[in-house]
């Protein structure tokens, strides 16, 4: 008898949630991690679009300087932060690429010269005329990060320095 009593209190707890669970699915609200009806104000916008005029600006002064060619298509804010990059050169040489060159390669957004002597290997890494795309070394990165901040203002060279 007593295992009666439990089989049906087990049975009657599993139905009360089946049923609550049952009713609940009418107030389905779908969970995202972020709302897209949130973004910057107005005022904030309209600084984002002055920081992106000022560097197009700044891409045309580097592209005038022969400080710029890109191998993926739209602006490379990594590059035009950093005084300027030859991708085209980093890719042939087989040495490493920026960052930002790196994730637009693998977004498909390159240049057609580039696009064309793309492929992948076997574990689907990202090759260019069969040798592997890689990403800068860290002593590289580094270097361009201290570059950035210069042209940033936010250190000072140091005198002596030619970077």
């Amino acid at each position: 008898m007593r295992w009666t009593i439990r089989l049906s209190l087990v049975l009657l707890v599993f139905g009360v949630g089946y049923g609550l669970g049952h009713l609940d699915t009418g107030r389905q609200s779908a969970l995202r991690a972020q709302d897209a009806a949130t973004g910057p104000t107005e005022e904030t916008a309209r600084k984002i679009q002055a920081a992106n005029d000022a560097l197009k600006a700044a891409l045309e002064g580097l592209k005038n300087e022969s400080l710029y060619n890109p191998a993926t298509k739209g602006m490379n804010v990594y590059a035009v932060l950093s005084g300027g990059i030859d991708a085209i050169d980093d890719l042939e040489s087989g040495r490493g690429v920026d960052p930002e060159t790196f994730a637009s390669l693998y977004s498909d957004m390159a240049v057609d010269e580039v696009a064309q002597h793309l492929a992948k290997d076997a574990e689907g890494r990202l090759t260019y005329k069969n040798k592997l795309v890689r990403i800068y070394p860290i002593s590289r990165l580094k270097k361009m990060q201290t570059q950035r901040l210069i042209f940033a203002g936010e250190i000072q060279q140091k005198r002596g320095d030619n970077q």
